[in-house]
C-alpha cells in the first residue's frame, strides 16, 4: 500500500532516501536543507513523498508564495507593470503552491532506483495529487509546476492529463563541453565573438581566488549581489546572505565562490556548484563600472570554461538569463515548461488570458530565438 506525506522540512526525510530518488542530482537533499537554513523571505517550503512498506519511493520539491504575475515580463511591459502596482498595490500578486523550486534549475520529481520506468508516471501523478490536496488544506487556490524539464516527458505528460494549463518557461542554457583547450573552445565560435574574446584574454585582468568559505566578505558580496539584483527584470527570489554560506558549508566539495579582485577590491563573485560530470553556475554578481573595464562577465565565462576543461566536466550549465549573450557564446538550450491550474474556473480561464501577456518570449527576442533551438 502506497501512503502520501508532505513536510516542512527536508530534515524529516532520510537523507540516503530522499537522494535515492534523485540520482545524479547537484541540487540534493544537502542542497535542499542549505536552503532551508538560508531562510528566503516570502517562502514556505515543502516536501512531497510516497512510501511503500514504510520505504520512499517517490519525492517531490515544493513550495508556496505569494507571486507577482508580471515577473518574468521584461522592458515595456515590466515599466508597465511597475507602473500599476505603484497605484494599485497587489494587483498582480496572487497566492501561490507550485512544485519546483525558486532556487533550483528545475523542477525535482524522483523515484526510488529500484522503481521500473513504466511504473513511473502512475507515482508522478499521485504526487501531483499530493500537491493539490496540499494546496486546498493551505486554502491555496492556485497550483502550478514551475520548470518541468523537457528532458523529462513521462512528467510532462502527467501534468497535461491532469488538465494543467501550459506555457514557456525560462529556457536553461548549456555549454556542451567538447573542447580539449580554451583554444578549441574559441574556434568553435563565431568570428565577432572569438575576436571579442581573445581580445580579452589579452588584456590584463582581475586576480582569480576560489573559495569553499567567504564569511569575511559578505558584506561586500551582498553589495555586488543587491546591485545586480536591481537590474534585473527577471528577479523571483532575494537571496540572503546565509544562503552563500550555507551553501557553501553544505556542499563541501560540490560547491565553490569564485571571487574576482582588482587590488584588494572584490569587484565580482560566481556561485557554482560541482561535480564529477557538470558545473552549474548559481549566481554571478558584480560591479558594472568594473565590468565594463574589465568584461568581468566574458572573463568569468572563460574561467569557468577553461576549468571544465581542465576537469573533463562534460557540461556547463549557465543559467536563465542572458540569453542573446549565450547565443553568441555556442550554448544550447533545455527547454522547460510551467503548468498552471487555479481550482476556481473563472480564475483558471482569466489566468489563461493573462498567461498570452506573461510569457517570457514575448517581451525577450533573445529568449524567443533561444526557444527556437529547442528541438
Amino acid at each position: 500500500m502506497i501512503t502520501a506525506q508532505a513536510f516542512s522540512t527536508i530534515e524529516a526525510i532520510d537523507r540516503c532516501a530522499w537522494n535515492d530518488c534523485f540520482a545524479d542530482e547537484l541540487e540534493d537533499w544537502d542542497y535542499y536543507r542549505a536552503v532551508e537554513r538560508a531562510g528566503i523571505d516570502g517562502f514556505h517550503w515543502r516536501y512531497l513523498t510516497l512510501h511503500e512498506d514504510g520505504r520512499l519511493i517517490a519525492g517531490a520539491v515544493a513550495f508556496s508564495t505569494a507571486y507577482s504575475l508580471d515577473t518574468t515580463l521584461q522592458g515595456a511591459g515590466k515599466r508597465v507593470s511597475q507602473w500599476l502596482r505603484r497605484r494599485l498595490p497587489g494587483l498582480f500578486v496572487i497566492r501561490l503552491y507550485a512544485l519546483g523550486s525558486p532556487v533550483a534549475e528545475q523542477c525535482h520529481v524522483g523515484t526510488a532506483s529500484h522503481i521500473a520506468p513504466a511504473q513511473r508516471p502512475a507515482l508522478l501523478a499521485q504526487l501531483l495529487h499530493l500537491a493539490k490536496q496540499d494546496a486546498d488544506q493551505l486554502g491555496i487556490g492556485l497550483l502550478a509546476v514551475k520548470d518541468a524539464s523537457h528532458r523529462d516527458p513521462q512528467w510532462l505528460d502527467v501534468c497535461r492529463q491532469a488538465g494543467m494549463q501550459s506555457m514557456p518557461g525560462l529556457p536553461g542554457a548549456e555549454l556542451p563541453i567538447r573542447f580539449a583547450s580554451v583554444d578549441a573552445y574559441l574556434g568553435s565560435l563565431g568570428k565577432s565573438t572569438r575576436k571579442d574574446l581573445r581580445r580579452t584574454l589579452r588584456n590584463h585582468g582581475p586576480r582569480t581566488e576560489w573559495r569553499r568559505s567567504v564569511h569575511d566578505l559578505l558584506p561586500r558580496m551582498m553589495a555586488l549581489y543587491e546591485a545586480t539584483l536591481a537590474r534585473s527584470d527577471l528577479a523571483f527570489e532575494c537571496l540572503p546572505a546565509a544562503y552563500f554560506c550555507e551553501v557553501l558549508a553544505h556542499l563541501d566539495e560540490r560547491a565553490a565562490c569564485v571571487l574576482y579582485w582588482v587590488g584588494d577590491e572584490l569587484v565580482a563573485f560566481n556561485l557554482v556548484l560541482l561535480d564529477g560530470r557538470r558545473m552549474i553556475d548559481k549566481f554571478f554578481a558584480h560591479d558594472l563600472a568594473r565590468t565594463r573595464q574589465y568584461n568581468l562577465y566574458t572573463r568569468s565565462w572563460l574561467v569557468n570554461v577553461d576549468y571544465c576543461i581542465e576537469h573533463k566536466l562534460a557540461t556547463y550549465a549557465c543559467g536563465q538569463a542572458g540569453y542573446a549573450t549565450k547565443l553568441r557564446l555556442g550554448c544550447s538550450f533545455v527547454g522547460h515548461t510551467v503548468f498552471f491550474r487555479h481550482r476556481n474556473p473563472l480564475l483558471n480561464r482569466l489566468l489563461g488570458l493573462v498567461k498570452m501577456f506573461v510569457r517570457p518570449d514575448r517581451s525577450d527576442p533573445a529568449m524567443a530565438a533561444a526557444l527556437s533551438e529547442i528541438e
